[in-house]
């Protein structure tokens, strides 16, 4: 407003020497009677230039506000609203570039299956050199396992609880669940799996009973004791087998991730025969699933199963902030106190390094780019969503198929599940294994498993979202058009889309990548140009090659651990046998990957 004024001023200053000229220059000059009207007619003008100017707003105002305006709508949670403005903008003004088709757009490969797929398959059986369980098999002598977390990543400890029986060469009893941590699920191991199945499937691997026997008549409490994360078979040999001896019966606490990658491959094929094959749901379960599946599939030929993983606490174990404000930030802050030895988040460092899951929004975003149209059928297994259905609107503005087993089965359907975490989260476990493609928003427990059991029975697709690279291009996203958005998120996810050959050898934990089980047939070598796939078994039949599978450890575990990986055993096992006992007598917080489970 100074401004104005001090223009205003000047404009009349102006006037006034103007005048003083024409006193002047009256005498001088020949045209003297039409100066006069010039200069009044000047002078008018200035004036009404001056006082349009102090008047009017300024030009760029308007839009800045707007500007503003879109940035906070932006940042909050209900965005969806804001597509729906972008997309109008897209077609009233020239200017705006940034509309969303609902089409899928030209493609260049099959959407609903993986490259070369069908050269590669699953194969677990045992080499003539691997000894069976009534060869190896010591008398009085008993493993018991306690899992940990929810349905996933027990079944990663009953997965490696196996292979420690075998390393033991002692006799399994039936794992038990954790029934008291986040999930707090009062489900038994015969609840959720078939057992007498999981029994005799496994009988020539490993001798597996219900329950310990009596000692004397009376019940036997077995020894209780730890095992550090990825122990070896040299660990287990070292720590556990001389208490085994002493002990005959010994139960591991907290077994989860308590083997290592690093196993022969006989051990590997081992852990592949009992995830993928042995641990069967029960039959109430396995139906359910069933019925959920043809229930989808008579609404498509093809539909796409979303773990969608934004559920409050999962957001909160992340230290990622959507916008939401003070409110948001109390919500989580208070939901992430119960991991104590969390560290103080860095929001924007997590984001920017892809550790935070993707918003409903941006993950429909990311599959309408890849070339999912608006009528595809997507199946969502999920909790309870972090700002309910608000949150959730513009993925269903994006495909208004939406499903979940809630929508596709009636509460009566679900009763026998719908009070047991465990259970419901098997039904959806179910559904995202015979889908299309299945498409995770987090490396949890769920997507890891789901991602290697995929890969090992034909690599069906498993979209698994390259954060770190879609961050920029999501912020970003209104400056392009919709075309250099599509191009640049189809070339951020080459090698994020479940192809055979994308993983390299140890990535990532052997649940994701079970590599040492999965082949390549012959006739690939005439099919396509062959080349050597790092961590891809070449199909021998008369091969009993029982080498070593060398991985490299991907992941954030103890350092005494990682000692015993690269064979420095002794000394970590001295400096872990001094803390191991008092370990176990502490109060626990629970283990960061819990939360990861489902």
């Amino acid at each position: 407003m100074k401004k104005k004024k001090r223009e205003v001023s000047g404009s009349v200053h102006h006037l006034l020497l103007r005048a003083k000229l024409f006193h002047r220059c009256r005498l001088h000059g020949p045209i003297t009677g039409l100066l006069p009207l010039i200069s009044a007619v000047s002078g008018c003008l200035l004036l009404l230039f001056a006082l349009l100017s102090l008047l009017s707003p300024s030009p760029s105002s308007g839009h800045g506000r707007r500007h503003v305006s879109l940035l906070r709508h932006h940042s909050s949670l209900s965005s969806g609203r804001l597509r729906d403005e972008l997309e109008a903008e897209s077609i009233s003004s020239p200017r705006a570039v940034f509309h969303i088709p609902s089409s899928g757009g030209s493609l260049s490969r099959d959407l609903w299956s993986s490259r070369l797929s069908s050269f590669f398959h699953g194969c677990s059986n045992a080499s003539s050199r691997f000894l069976t369980a009534d060869q190896k098999t010591q008398p009085n002598r008993y493993l018991l396992i306690a899992t940990s977390g929810g349905l996933n990543q027990q079944r990663t400890g009953i997965t490696d609880a196996v292979a420690a029986a075998y390393i033991l060469n002692a006799t399994l009893v039936v794992p038990k669940l954790d029934r008291k941590s986040f999930w707090k699920d009062a489900s038994n191991f015969n609840d959720i799996f078939d057992v007498d199945w999981f029994i005799s499937f496994l009988s020539k691997d490993v001798e597996i009973i219900k329950q310990l026997p009596e000692k004397g008549g009376k019940a036997w409490t077995p020894h209780t004791m730890r095992v550090p994360r990825k122990c070896t078979p040299k660990c287990y040999q070292t720590r556990v087998l001389p208490v085994l001896n002493k002990k005959h019966a010994v139960q591991l606490g907290k077994f989860d991730y308590r083997l290592s990658n690093r196993l022969e491959k006989d051990l590997q094929k081992l852990r592949c025969r009992v995830n993928y094959h042995a641990l069967k749901f029960t039959d109430s379960i396995r139906d359910m699933g069933k019925t959920l599946v043809e229930r989808m599939r008579s609404k498509s030929n093809h539909f796409i199963a979303l773990h969608l993983r934004f559920e409050p606490d999962m957001l909160a174990f992340s230290g990622c902030y959507y916008g939401g404000g003070e409110r948001e930030r109390e919500e989580l802050g208070a939901i992430r106190k119960r991991w104590k030895t969390l560290h103080k988040s860095n929001p924007e460092k997590e984001r920017r390094h892809g550790r935070c899951p993707l918003t409903p929004e941006e993950v429909g975003l990311m599959l309408r780019a890849l070339g999912f149209g608006s009528d595809v059928h997507l199946y969502v297994a999920s909790g309870e969503v972090y700002g309910g259905e608000e949150t959730l609107a513009p993925l269903k503005a994006l495909f208004p198929n939406f499903h979940t087993k809630e929508t596709i089965a009636t509460k009566a359907e679900l009763v026998p599940f719908s009070l047991y975490s465990s259970r419901m989260a098997a039904l959806d476990f179910i559904v995202c294994d015979e889908s299309s493609v299945f498409v995770t928003n987090n490396n949890g427990n769920m997507a890891r498993i789901l991602a290697g059991r995929r890969r090992y029975f034909g690599h069906k697709p498993t979209i698994r979202p390259n954060a770190k690279k879609l961050y920029k291009l999501f912020m970003n996203r209104t400056s392009m058009t919709w075309e250099e958005f599509t191009s640049r998120v189809r070339t951020h996810q080459i090698g994020f889309m479940g192809d055979p050959n994308e993983v390299r050898p140890g990535r990532g934990e052997f649940h994701e990548n079970p590599s040492a089980c999965i082949c390549e047939s012959p006739e690939a070598k005439d099919m396509v140009p062959h080349r050597e796939i790092p961590g891809v078994e070449q199909e021998d039949n008369n091969s009993q090659n029982s080498t070593a599978e060398l991985t490299t450890e991907d992941d954030q575990g103890l350092s005494d651990t990682e000692d015993i990986e690269n064979g420095n055993n002794d000394a970590a096992v001295r400096r872990q046998s001094n803390s191991l006992q008092s370990e176990t007598l502490k109060s626990e917080q629970p283990e960061l990957e819990e939360i990861f489970s489902d």
